[in-house]
C-alpha cells in the first residue's frame, strides 16, 4: 500500500476500503453466503405461496338435465355455509355414477329438481352434507309456508335477509398477515446483516494484528484512517449483500402475489430497511472495530464483544416477537428512538405500518447523532490498543490518553 507521495486522509480511506472490498468479493465464504441467502429467500417465497395456495379444494358436484336447476342453490348454498362447491353437468344417471365412482365427483345429484336424490360412493362429506341439509330444510319450509296459504319465495327472502343484531365492545383486531411475515423478516434480515457484517470487522482487526500486518498498515496510514477503511470497505460490501437479498424478497413477494399493495408499500419499506442497515451497521462496526484492537487471539473476540452482542440482541428480540404482534407497545415504541435500538426496531415498525414518517426520521436523526461520538470512542480504543500485542488490554487503558 506505499505509494510515492503522502496520502490524504480521504485517499487513505478509500485505499483501505477498496483492500477489504476486493478482499470479501474474493471470499468464497462470502459468495456462498450471498447464494444461501438470496436462495433461502426465494425458496421461502414459493414454500409461503404454496402454503397459501394449498387450502381445501372445491366438492366437486354432477347435476343432470333434470336436476340442473339446483345448480345455482347448490352453490351459492355452499358458499354462504363456508364450502366451495363446483357442479358439473353430466348427461345422465350412469355417466354421473361412473364419475363418483372413480372419484371425480364427490356427489351426484338425480332424481328431478323437486325430489332430487344425492349419489355418493361411500359418504357424504360433513361440506356437502351440511349444503344438501340446508337445500332440503328450505325445501320443506316453502312447501309449509305454500300449504299454509303464504308465498314461499317472500318468506325465503325475509330468512335469507334476517341477521342478529351485534353490540361490539373491545377494539377490532388490525392483524394483518402480510405487514406481519414483512416486518419479521425485515428485522431478522437486519439482524443478521448487522452481526455478521460486524463480527467480520472485528475478526478483520485482530487477524491483522496478529499476522502483525497492521504494522506495515500504520506505517503509511494513521489508525483511524485504517479503522475508517475497514469500517467502509466492509460496509460496502455488506451493503451489497442486503440489497441483493430484499431485492430477491421483494421480486419474489411481487412476481408470486404474495403481498397486498393496497395495503402495504413494500419499496418504501426496503428502502428505509437499506437506510438503517447503513446506520445500523456503521454504529456497531465502529464499536466492533475498537473492541476488536482490545485482543490477539481470534478466541477471545466474542468475549470482548459481547456487550455489544447483547445490546444488539435485546432490540432484536423486542423487534420479533413483541412488535409483529402489539407494534404500538410503550416499550417497542420508546426503544424505538433509542440510537443502537433504533436500527433493529424502527424499520420493523415501518413494515408494519405503525411508524409514521416524522417518527422514522426522528430516530434516524438522533442515530446519526450519536455516530460521532460513537468514531471517537471506537478511535481512540483502536489507536490505543491496535499495537499491542500478547495479552489482552483493559478497556480503561485503551481509553487513556497517549
Amino acid at each position: 500500500m506505499s505509494t510515492g507521495t503522502s496520502l490524504t486522509s480521504w485517499g487513505a480511506i478509500r485505499l483501505v476500503a477498496s483492500r477489504e472490498i476486493m478482499t470479501r468479493l474474493r471470499s468464497k465464504s462470502f459468495v456462498w453466503l450471498t447464494v444461501i441467502l438470496v436462495g433461502a429467500v426465494v425458496l421461502g417465497g414459493f414454500v409461503l405461496n404454496a402454503a397459501s395456495s394449498s387450502g381445501p379444494t372445491a366438492e366437486r358436484v354432477g347435476v343432470t338435465p333434470e336436476t340442473s336447476a339446483l345448480a345455482e342453490s347448490i352453490e351459492t348454498t355452499g358458499s354462504t355455509l363456508g364450502t366451495e362447491v363446483e357442479t358439473v353437468d353430466v348427461a345422465d344417471d350412469a355417466a354421473g355414477e361412473a364419475q363418483v365412482q372413480d372419484g371425480d365427483l364427490d356427489a351426484l345429484v338425480t332424481g328431478t329438481a323437486d325430489a332430487p336424490t344425492v349419489v355418493v360412493d361411500t359418504e357424504l362429506s360433513p361440506g356437502l352434507t351440511a349444503v344438501f341439509t340446508t337445500l332440503a330444510q328450505q325445501t320443506a319450509l316453502s312447501d309449509a309456508v305454500a300449504s299454509l296459504g303464504g308465498d314461499p319465495a317472500q318468506v325465503a327472502g325475509d330468512v335469507a335477509t334476517a341477521a342478529p343484531t351485534v353490540r361490539t365492545i373491545g377494539e377490532p383486531s388490525e392483524f394483518d398477515p402480510t405487514r406481519y411475515v414483512t416486518g419479521l423478516v425485515t428485522g431478522i434480515l437486519l439482524f443478521m446483516a448487522i452481526m455478521i457484517s460486524g463480527q467480520l470487522i472485528a475478526q478483520g482487526v485482530v487477524e491483522e494484528k496478529t499476522s502483525r500486518v497492521v504494522e506495515l498498515l500504520l506505517s503509511t496510514v494513521r489508525p483511524w484512517q485504517l479503522m475508517a477503511g475497514k469500517v467502509l470497505g466492509i460496509g460496502l460490501v455488506g451493503l451489497g449483500q442486503v440489497a441483493l437479498v430484499v431485492l430477491a424478497g421483494v421480486g419474489t413477494a411481487l412476481g408470486l402475489g404474495l403481498v397486498d399493495t393496497s395495503t402495504i408499500d413494500l419499496g418504501t419499506a426496503a428502502v428505509w430497511a437499506l437506510v438503517w442497515f447503513v446506520v445500523g451497521f456503521v454504529s456497531y462496526a465502529l464499536l466492533m472495530a475498537g473492541l476488536g484492537a482490545l485482543v490477539s487471539r481470534q478466541e477471545d473476540v466474542g468475549a470482548v464483544t459481547t456487550p455489544v452482542t447483547f445490546l444488539m440482541v435485546v432490540p432484536y428480540i423486542v423487534g420479533v416477537s413483541v412488535a409483529p404482534w402489539a407494534p404500538d407497545n410503550p416499550l417497542v415504541v420508546w426503544l424505538s428512538y433509542v440510537p443502537l435500538c433504533s436500527p433493529l426496531l424502527m424499520p420493523v415498525r415501518i413494515a408494519l405500518g405503525s411508524a409514521e414518517t416524522w417518527e422514522a426520521l426522528l430516530a434516524l436523526g438522533l442515530s446519526i447523532v450519536v455516530i460521532p461520538v460513537l468514531v471517537w470512542l471506537a478511535a481512540k480504543i483502536y489507536s490505543n490498543a491496535v499495537l499491542r500485542t500478547g495479552a489482552r488490554v483493559r478497556l480503561k487503558d485503551a481509553l487513556r490518553t497517549t
